[in-house]
């Protein structure tokens, strides 16, 4: 897995949202950066998503604000990392095979700048409408209160 911020997609094409690695470097924590642009990954159990006390929460990509999540479709999987059974809608995020630490897994990243968000599983049993579980480092999002 390469280590360097991206800047194409998985077919080549630019992301949509250019990102200043300078800026981003200077608004992010040193965790932050690494998860997001140098696909590093949090421990388990070591952050809280926060989310508002009444009311839904939408979760955005904290190096360009892309709307990913919502509470609506948060779960607990007990895993360590906040899981959602679906994003916001398909075009939100980018889904790309990682073939890192010899195994074969997909990666999830923002579709609009590309930052690395977590990994997606399917058929772990989970009792969702979807079947998926999008493992997520919550250092990767922002949340927002929808009113």
């Amino acid at each position: 897995m390469s280590t360097a911020p991206r800047d194409r997609r998985a077919d080549g094409s630019p992301y949509p949202v250019r990102l200043d690695e300078i800026e981003l470097r200077s608004r992010l924590n040193s965790l932050e950066y690494a998860v997001l642009r140098e696909a590093a990954t949090e421990r388990a159990w070591s952050q809280e998503l926060e989310a508002a006390p009444n009311g839904s929460t939408t979760y955005s990509c904290r190096a360009c604000g892309n709307e990913l999540f919502t509470t609506n479709e948060k779960f607990d999987s007990q895993c360590g990392w906040p899981s959602f059974f679906s994003p916001l809608a398909g075009d939100r995020i980018e889904e790309v095979p990682d073939h890192s630490f010899g195994s074969t897994r997909t990666e999830v990243r923002c579709a609009a700048c590309g930052s690395h968000l977590g990994h997606v599983f399917s058929g772990e049993g989970f009792n969702t409408p979807t079947d998926l579980r999008y493992c997520i480092n919550a250092v990767a999002l922002r949340p927002s209160t929808n009113a």
